[in-house]
This record gives structure tokens, C-alpha cells and sequence, in this order.
């Protein structure tokens, strides 16, 4: 392919409203074009790299016997009124209506394809003889995302994988759990990516194990914390947090005494007006859970994790509660809650490291602005339960080995695989006839998602430098550009053909800046683009028989014989393809 024929749209600038290296170098590398907020088109060079991504998920699926097909992206709501997630979903889900011939059909734009895979197995699988089985596509998702943000990480239209087996018993599900755990390992690794697999909730999916697969850099959507004794992982939705963490100070109860504290509604303020730190402060916090108040309690210096609230009491819809129900069960306006003195029963849930607290600050649950001093957990208050119900921070201690002490990384989603159980093949009546032609028995699903897209950005993250994006050969648009120094002399172009062609007809993906521009200009804008070698083909060169190399990731070049040119670009490329040596090496 030459340059000048096809549509490269490389900038200098990083655009206005991109924050992260991947959107800033996507963008600027002429990979990808805004059409709106949260939707982008592929320009020629991101497609290419799309595409090479899409393959590689493509091939490891098919290696772990999974079968592709390809649903619809269009589907009528009565589908998701079934698994009563048109609620849940909320406004993600993307609604509109279809009129024909008088008739008007609600119909979904779906953001997963749980329901409409159910649908189609339960029409066509009914003997244990058709199972296990493992389904797949390649297919575009829509989701009404409410933040756009973060390049093509969060859009509302965006390239999924997701995959979903069938089979007739838990042991079954494990082993094709197993099988796709196994083939995102390959995937992620062909593609390049500094990975980690964590534990993590199932959300709106539903299900019980669940692991995401994270790209680890300093620029990731989620925190993640890691075990570096045991190396347990989970994102902070999901992370479990050891009692160990805990130890109880030996000082002196104190006496509970009502404190005015006007205008402190916050945490930082009540600390900087009574000269006390977060972490002796308890933070009340007035919930709804399924329509009826529960009040959770964690310390000043934590997050509630609505997550594990909403799992703890058996709820399927966890909200705050309005200022009118804080007032009522508490007795005080907004900020000035606490768990001594309730004005109503209802349940008091408290994080486990409340236990631990001596002497605490919290709100006086009175009319006017004020807190409490010398609160005391069991003396003074005992909760309905104490459980694990906050965010895990940097040093809690690990729930597995027992005295390791998390760190937090940060990292980007880029896969998800659940066990999904019989939520859906029960909602939908997928079933099937045991050995004996007798029982009629449930089907059991796992599900299997990777952003394709996310496969690039994250690349991306994990792999760039000043002068622009470091592709592995595996995602590279183009894996070679050769480079002509003087487009208007007939020797060297003459060369630089002939290595383009011979190079493309070994099965090279290789592209000729043709363009009549300065070396720099050339040279700037094939770095930024982050082609995987670019080779020089100049007079100086040519005199001596010799063309230049220059891997992306190398600081040297080195110059090889142009008769044998061919061959060794070519054997290296596949090589570098097969196993990504060089790219790794350089990298770490």
C-alpha cells in the first residue's frame, strides 16, 4: 500500500478534550475520528489495527473450540422483560420503538447478547447430546453511556467479543470457564499486554465467579488491589478485606459529650473544627434497599462499597435516601447523621474496622448542626451486623494469605469472564433431556466478554513514548513502511518498489511513504503512527548495496544488504509476529 493512496490524517497537537496517551495518540496517529460524544470511526489505520486484534480473539477462540455466530444487534424488548433487566440496565439500555403496519414493537439496542443467545439455544439445543457447546461473535454493543469519556475505553457504540457455553453440570461449567480463562491468557499476551486477572463483581450480568482481566498503568479507569505476598487481585468492587488489618488502641473510654459544629457537613470539615483525624470519625450514610431505610456506618477515612451493601442485604435496587428519610430516621438534616440515638428502628450495618474504633466523632442526630465526641461501639451503639462493607485501600490486610498488605495499581477493563449459573436458561426455558430421555433439566451458562477496542488502548497505554505509539508487530496497522529518501529519483524509487512488492508478496503487511516531504516530516510521522520497523531507502545506501533498519523500540539502526533485504525483513517479521522477542525485551 502507498501512503499517498490511502487516507493517513496524522496531527501535531493533542486534540482538545483528550486527556489519556491512548485517546491523544489514537487521535492524533489518525487512528480513529470523533463523530460525537462516545462514538468514533475507524479511519483506515485503526481499523487495520482493530481488525489484526479482532483476528487474534478470533483464532484463540476457535483453538478453545469455541463455534462464531452472529446475532442481531436489534432485539425486541419482551426479551429483557423476561430477565427483568430493562430496569436494572435503567437508562443504558437504548429503547425505541418500531412502528409496521399499525403496529408498534419496543425493541432494544443491546448492550449484551445474554438474552438473545439464550433465546436462540433454548429454540435449537433440547438433548444433553447437543451439549456442552461454546458460542461466540464478533459484534457491535450499544449502551447509552451516561460519561462518555477516555477515547474508545468508554463509548456508547462500541466492538465486543462475547462468547457463552452451555453445558449440563457445574463440573461442565467449570471446564469451559477453564478453557476461556486460558484462551484470554493467550490472547492478551499475543496482543502484547501487561495484564493481571482479578477478582471482581458480575454487576448487571449476574452470576457468581467472576474474574476481569485489567491492563495494569498509571492512567486505568479502576483501582486494583494486589497482594504482593499471595498475589491475590480484585478490583475494589469486589476486593475482600482480612480482620488482620485491625488492632484495638488500649486508651481510656471517654464520656460522650454533644459538640455545636455549624456548617461542618463534611468529614474534612468536622476534622479541621474539632481537631481530630478521619480515621476516629464514623461516617453514617442512610440507604434504600428496596424501598425501606438501612443505615450503613464505615470510618471517616472510608468509602462505603454500595456493591457490597446491596450483596449483604439480599437487595436488588440500593439508592441514598432522600434528605426527607435521612431527617426522619435520623432526626437531623444531611451530614449530621450518626448510629447513637436513631429517631426510627431499622437496620445499622457497620464495616468491620468500625469494631475497632475508640473514642469516635460522629453526628449527634439532632435538629441543629452538631457531633458527638467519645463514641464507643458496643458501649454506646451495637450494630445489627458488623461486616465487610467499604472500598479496600493501600495496606488493609489480604483475606487469603493473612499478613499480606495491599497495594493499589491502577488498570483498564479489557475482559470479563463470569459464571453465570441458570439465571437466564431459567428465564428463558433453555432446558434439555438427560441420557435417559426423561428429566428435563436447566441449562448451565458461563459468559465471556473482551472490548476489542480496548485491546488497542490498552496496548497503547502499556506502550508508548514522546514521539508517539510503539505497536507490537501482532496490532501494528502496517508491520514495515518503507521509507524513500528522494521520491523524485528514479534509483531509489526503483528499489524501494521492488522491496514493497517482493516484501508484500512474502506476505508482509508493508507500507511505502511515497509522500515527496522531508525526511523528518516522514520519519516524525512514522514514529507517531508506531510502525514496527521502518526501513531507508536512500542514494548513500543504495551505492554501497545496503538498506537502513530501525526497529520502533531500538535506539540503534542497522544497515543489511539490500539483495538479501527481503528475506531478513521478512524472517524477522514473522518471527517478531510468532513470539514478540524484541517488543517484550524492550519493553521491560
Amino acid at each position: 500500500m502507498r501512503w499517498t493512496q490511502t487516507l493517513i490524517t496524522t496531527q501535531k497537537e493533542a486534540p482538545d478534550g483528550a486527556k489519556i496517551p491512548s485517546h491523544i495518540l489514537m487521535l492524533r496517529a489518525g487512528l480513529i475520528s470523533q463523530t460525537m460524544a462516545g462514538a468514533y470511526a475507524y479511519l483506515p489505520l485503526g481499523l487495520k489495527s482493530l481488525r489484526k486484534a479482532e483476528g487474534i480473539v478470533r483464532e484463540e477462540m476457535n483453538r478453545a473450540g469455541a463455534v462464531e455466530l452472529l446475532m442481531t444487534a436489534l432485539t425486541p424488548q419482551s426479551l429483557w422483560e423476561q430477565t427483568n433487566r430493562v430496569d436494572s440496565f435503567g437508562n443504558v439500555l437504548m429503547k425505541f420503538s418500531l412502528n409496521r403496519a399499525g403496529t408498534t414493537t419496543p425493541v432494544v439496542l443491546c448492550p449484551t447478547h445474554e438474552e438473545p443467545i439464550t433465546d436462540i439455544v433454548a429454540r435449537y439445543v433440547s438433548s444433553y447430546r447437543q451439549l456442552p457447546i461454546i458460542l461466540y461473535q464478533i459484534q457491535t454493543k450499544f449502551r447509552n453511556e451516561e460519561r462518555p469519556r477516555s477515547g474508545v475505553l468508554r463509548t456508547s457504540e462500541f466492538l465486543m467479543k462475547d462468547a457463552y457455553s452451555f453445558d449440563m453440570t457445574m463440573e461442565g461449567l467449570d471446564a469451559s470457564f477453564n478453557k476461556m480463562y486460558d484462551a484470554y491468557h493467550r490472547i492478551f499476551n499475543r496482543a502484547g499486554l501487561k495484564f493481571l486477572p482479578v477478582d471482581a463483581d458480575s454487576g448487571a450480568i449476574g452470576g457468581n465467579a467472576s474474574k476481569e482481566f485489567m491492563v495494569l498503568g498509571e492512567n486505568g479507569e479502576d483501582n486494583v488491589v494486589v497482594c504482593p505476598e499471595c498475589k491475590y487481585a480484585a478490583n475494589t468492587e469486589k476486593a475482600e478485606i482480612g480482620e488482620n488489618t485491625y488492632t484495638k488502641s488500649d486508651e481510656p473510654l471517654a464520656e460522650i459529650q454533644k459538640v455545636a459544629t455549624p456548617g461542618t457537613s463534611s468529614i474534612e470539615a468536622v476534622c479541621k473544627f474539632l481537631k481530630c483525624k478521619p480515621e476516629k470519625m464514623l461516617k453514617t450514610m442512610i440507604f434504600e434497599a428496596d424501598g425501606k431505610p438501612i443505615v450503613v456506618v464505615v470510618r471517616g477515612d472510608h468509602e462505603v462499597n454500595e456493591i457490597k451493601v446491596r450483596r449483604l442485604v439480599g437487595a436488588k435496587h440500593l439508592e441514598l435516601a432522600s434528605p426527607e428519610t435521612i431527617q426522619r430516621v435520623t432526626g437531623a438534616p444531611v451530614g449530621f447523621a450518626g448510629p447513637v440515638g436513631l429517631k426510627e428502628e431499622v437496620p445499622v450495618y457497620a464495616d468491620v474496622a468500625v469494631k475497632y474504633v475508640v473514642n469516635a466523632v460522629t453526628g449527634a442526630n439532632a435538629p441543629e448542626e452538631a457531633h458527638i465526641t467519645g463514641v464507643n461501639p458496643g458501649r454506646d451503639f451495637e450494630p445489627t451486623m458488623y461486616a465487610d462493607v467499604r472500598n479496600a485501600v493501600a495496606g488493609d490486610c489480604c483475606p487469603k494469605c493473612g499478613h499480606g498488605r495491599f497495594i493499589i495499581q491502577r488498570g483498564m477493563e479489557v475482559g470479563h469472564v463470569f459464571k453465570l449459573g441458570t439465571k437466564y436458561s431459567e428465564a428463558l426455558g433453555a432446558k434439555f433431556l438427560d441420557a435417559d430421555g426423561q428429566a428435563l433439566k436447566t441449562i448451565i451458562m458461563g459468559c465471556y466478554g473482551i472490548g476489542v477496542a480496548r485491546i488497542l488502548a490498552g496496548c497503547i497505554e502499556n506502550s508508548y513514548d514522546e514521539k508517539g505509539i510503539i505497536w507490537p508487530v501482532s496490532l501494528a496497522p502496517y508491520e514495515v513502511c518503507v521509507v524513500p529518501m528522494r521520491v523524485n529519483d528514479e534509483a531509489t524509487m526503483a528499489a524501494a518498489n521492488k522491496l514493497h512488492d517482493e516484501l508484500q508478496a512474502a506476505g508482509i503487511d508493508v507500507l511505502i511513504d511515497d509522500r515527496d516531504a522531508r525526511p523528518g516530516v516522514k520519519f516524525n510521522d512514522i514514529d507517531l503512527i508506531g510502525f514496527p520497523l521502518r526501513v531507508v531507502v536512500g542514494p548513500k545506501g543504495l551505492a554501497n548495496n545496503e538498506v537502513e533498519l530501525k526497529w520502533r523500540w531500538a535506539a540503534e539502526c542497522q544497515n543489511v544488504a539490500l539483495d538479501s533485504a527481503v528475506q531478513t525483513i521478512a524472517d524477522a517479521i514473522r518471527d517478531e509476529s510468532a513470539n514478540g522477542t524484541r517488543f517484550n525485551e524492550a519493553r521491560k
